[in-house]
C-alpha cells in the first residue's frame, strides 16, 4: 500500500497563513518562521501527478538540509531546524518573483528548444554545432518567472530590469550568488562521482538582507550525471546516465502527456510509484554519500504534524 504524505491541514499556534505549492504546503507562523512541510507530491511539467512518491519528502528536505548547512559561508540562508524528516523551519522572507536557473550543460528543456532552431535562451546566445548533453563553455543563467498558477516563462535579465522585478543592485547579487552556489555544488558532486548539470536557486528578502529558499540541488530542482563514463557516451552519441526527475518526464511524453491543454496524466501505478521511490533514495545516497534511514510512515501525518508542534512550543 502506497503510504506517500500527499496532502496537510495543519492549525499551528500563530499561524497567520498557507500555502499549498507543487511539493511543499507553507505554513508562516507570526510572519516570523516559515514551516515548510515537503510532501511525497510530484509534478513534472508544472503538473502535480496524483499519486505521491513514497518517502519523497524526506529525500528531498534531507538533500536540501545538507546542501543549505554546506553553502551557508556563501550566503545566508533561511533554514534555521529541520525538527521532522520531512519539515525545515526557516526565516519568513519575501520571496522575489523569479527563479535562478543555471545550466552548465546543453540538456533537457534547453536542449528540446535548441533542437527546434532555438540559439538564444532567456538572453544568453547558444552557438552552433553543439550536442545533446554538451557542456557549456561557461555555466549560463536562465532566470524564469515564479508563477503561482500554470507555467513558469523564461525571461531575460534586460527584462527582468526594465519591468523592476529586481533591482539593479539586487540582482547582480543573485548571479554572483547563483554562479558561487553551483560551483559549489559542482564541486561536492564530483566528490561523489556525479556530475551536477543544472538546477535553480530561489532567494528573497528579510529586513533589507538577501537569504537563499526553498530547496537547493535537489533531484526535484536539479539534474546530475554519472561522471564516470560521460566522455565516452558522448564521444558514442549514447544517452547519459542520469539521476535527476528527467526519467519522470520521458515516461510521461511516452505515455503522451507534455503538460498541454486536452492531455490527460497516464495512471500511475504503485510499482511504477515505488520505482521513482527508489531512484530518488538512490540519489540521496549518492549525492551525500550516506546510507538513507526510512522514517516509519505508518502514521506518518500524525508524526510531522506532532514533530512541529513539539518544536514551536519551545521558540
Amino acid at each position: 500500500m502506497n503510504k506517500a504524505l500527499i496532502k496537510t491541514d495543519f492549525k499551528f499556534p500563530g499561524q497567520k497563513s498557507v500555502y499549498k505549492g507543487k511539493v511543499r504546503d507553507v505554513y508562516n507562523i507570526n510572519d516570523e518562521l516559515m514551516v515548510i512541510v515537503v510532501t511525497d507530491r510530484i509534478s513534472a511539467f508544472d503538473v502535480v501527478l496524483p499519486k505521491g512518491i513514497p518517502f519523497k519528502g524526506q529525500v528531498l528536505n534531507q538533500i536540501a538540509a545538507d546542501f543549505l548547512d554546506a553553502t551557508s559561508d556563501i550566503c545566508p540562508n533561511w533554514k534555521i531546524a529541520t525538527p521532522d524528516p520531512m519539515v525545515t523551519v526557516g526565516h519568513f522572507c519575501e520571496p522575489f518573483a523569479i527563479e535562478m536557473i543555471i545550466r552548465g550543460y546543453l540538456t533537457g528543456s534547453s536542449w528540446r528548444a535548441y533542437k527546434n532552431g532555438a540559439r538564444e535562451i532567456c538572453g544568453v546566445k547558444i552557438p552552433d554545432g553543439m550536442i545533446e548533453h554538451q557542456r557549456f563553455h561557461e555555466p549560463i543563467i536562465t532566470p524564469t518567472t515564479k508563477a503561482e498558477t500554470g507555467h513558469d516563462e523564461d525571461i531575460t535579465r534586460e527584462e527582468i530590469l526594465s519591468q523592476n522585478i529586481i533591482s539593479e543592485e539586487d540582482y547582480v547579487l543573485l548571479e554572483k550568488y547563483t554562479r558561487e552556489l553551483f560551483q559549489r555544488g559542482t564541486e561536492i558532486a564530483a566528490k561523489q562521482g556525479l556530475i551536477l548539470v543544472d538546477t535553480k536557486y530561489e532567494f528573497g528578502k528579510k529586513e533589507g538582507k538577501i537569504f537563499l529558499i526553498d530547496e537547493i540541488h535537489t533531484p526535484d530542482s536539479s539534474r546530475y550525471f554519472y561522471l564516470d563514463g560521460y566522455e565516452e557516451r558522448q564521444a558514442k552519441g549514447e544517452a547519459q546516465k542520469q539521476l535527476s526527475k528527467e526519467f519522470v518526464r520521458e515516461w510521461l511524453m511516452e505515455n503522451g502527456f507534455q503538460g498541454k491543454d486536452g492531455q490527460n496524466v497516464p495512471e500511475m501505478t504503485d510499482d511504477f510509484a515505488n520505482l521513482v521511490s527508489d531512484r530518488y533514495i538512490e540519489l540521496f545516497e549518492k549525492i551525500t554519500g550516506k546510507s538513507f534511514d526510512k522514517e516509519d510512515v505508518e502514521n506518518v501525518l500524525e508524526r510531522v504534524e506532532n514533530n512541529i508542534n513539539n518544536y514551536l512550543e519551545k521558540q
